[in-house]
């Protein structure tokens, strides 16, 4: 089948890669060329795991390309996905206005009835909006079907999820479309639920929204452990065992960061408060979560009478292992705080230095070098449990450092492997036994 695909950011790029790979023949569609002109070497323009290989492969076997013509990549589409971003406004609502764009650019550029699948992320209602947006602007004659195919791809395993993700859901107003777009995604072999459209733009906030509740509870956990005594590890332990409950998503840490979970909370708080209805518990999620993302900071000042002058590692930018994201990400509030302090901040990152280089705008140096980033520091932060932050022997923290004092902020080590490394170390809902004496 001939697909084309609006946008290329994370969620654009990965299902056009993916639908190719299931044997249809897509055409990618941006409106920046020199992003296009990159995407057309078979480089791919986001860190993704596993993504430039798809790519790379479908673009030989002629079942993937990249335009930024709009007339290019529609010709002869049965079916377009629209998969532009919708950046949260100062309110916290979600910016329609790319959507909106790419459905007059849609308008424009066809001359045969189609479907128009919106995997964007978008508040209730949306999907008729643009429906109606279309067809009005549409030439005489020509009519599209709408329906809302929401995306649940976790950014450093988008391939993955895709290919093996929970469920597929569709959202349509009529069941030769649902079928259709049955038969479109039938090759992944996961399972699929059909609803109506309102139901699958819901069924995507209401996920993210959850998960996110999930991981403020366990972070206000965390913080009653550190208070009584407890290790926040073995409460969500033996919380997950209850299948009512689930072992995921219950790893404390400094919070949640990404282009998901801190955008769509707040939009959904707005949804509701459009709707006239107060979303306390998701309101209270996001006040947890900004607090959270700052609770390092609270220990390094007990720890330190001053900053001044001192050199801080601060390991990990992105917002998580297997991606150059740092939308939301902690380092992001973490970093100017410790400037501010007074802190000679060298900050490492495997895969996202280049990016933070354009947004992290405070007296800061960047390596792509951990030991580096340790040697002669005062004392380690750590932002992003990236693989060889985790697996690095701990004797090269007291090899290194000038003090071997580490603050972790994804409990990325056992609390018997610190004390055999001798680390001073402070981590989160967990207290070392010199600080349970403290305490």
């Amino acid at each position: 089948m001939k697909i084309a695909v609006i946008g290329t950011g994370y969620v654009g790029l990965v299902t056009g890669v993916a639908l190719s790979e299931i044997g249809h023949t897509v055409s990618c569609i941006d409106v920046d060329p020199k992003k296009v002109e990159t995407l057309s070497k078979g480089i791919p323009t986001i860190y993704e795991p596993g993504l430039e290989e798809l790519m790379v492969k479908n673009m030989r076997e002629n079942r993937l390309s990249f335009t930024s013509r709009h007339k290019d990549g529609l010709q002869d589409a049965e079916v377009v996905y629209i998969a532009v971003g919708t950046p949260q406004r100062e309110d916290g609502s979600a910016n329609l206005d790319y959507v909106e764009q790419a459905a007059r650019d849609i308008a424009e550029n066809i001359n045969r009835n189609l479907i128009v699948v919106i995997k964007s992320t978008v508040p209730v209602g949306t999907n008729r909006h643009i429906r109606d947006l279309i067809n009005r602007h549409t030439m005489k004659g020509v009519q599209v079907t709408i329906a809302s195919n929401p995306e649940f791809l976790r950014e450093g395993s988008a391939v993955k999820d895709t290919f093996h993700g929970d469920r597929i859901v569709i959202g349509t107003e009529d069941q030769e479309t649902a079928d259709h777009l049955t038969e479109i995604n039938r090759p992944f072999q996961i399972p699929i639920l059909k609803t109506d459209i309102a139901s699958s733009e819901m069924i995507k906030y209401a996920s993210n929204a959850f998960l996110a509740t999930k991981i403020s509870f366990i972070n206000e956990i965390a913080n009653i452990c550190e208070t009584v005594g407890a290790n926040v590890e073995e409460v969500a332990r033996g919380m997950g065992f209850d299948h009512r409950i689930g072992p995921d998503f219950l790893r404390a840490g400094i919070g949640y960061g990404g282009s998901c979970f801190p955008k769509d909370t707040n939009a959904l708080v707005q949804l509701a408060g459009n709707h006239e209805h107060d979303f306390n518990l998701l309101k209270s999620v996001i006040e947890v979560n900004n607090k959270q993302q700052v609770i390092l900071l609270d220990k390094i000042r007990n720890r330190f009478d001053s900053l001044a002058g001192k050199k801080v590692a601060v390991l990990g930018l992105a917002f998580k292992p297997n991606t150059d994201d740092l939308r939301e990400s902690p380092a992001l509030v973490m970093i100017p705080k410790l400037v501010e302090l007074g802190a000679d901040v060298i900050a490492y990152d495997p895969i996202a230095t280049e990016r933070a280089k354009q947004v992290i705008h405070v007296p800061v140096s960047f390596t792509e070098n951990i030991r580096d980033a340790l040697t002669g520091a005062e004392c380690a932060v750590i932002i992003t449990d990236w693989p060889d932050i985790k697996k690095m022997d701990l004797s090269t923290y007291s090899r290194l450092m000038k003090q071997a004092i580490v603050f972790d902020g994804r409990n990325c080590y056992s609390l018997d492997a610190v004390q055999e490394a001798n680390l001073e170390y402070y981590s989160i809902g967990r207290l070392n036994k010199e600080q349970a004496k403290v305490g």
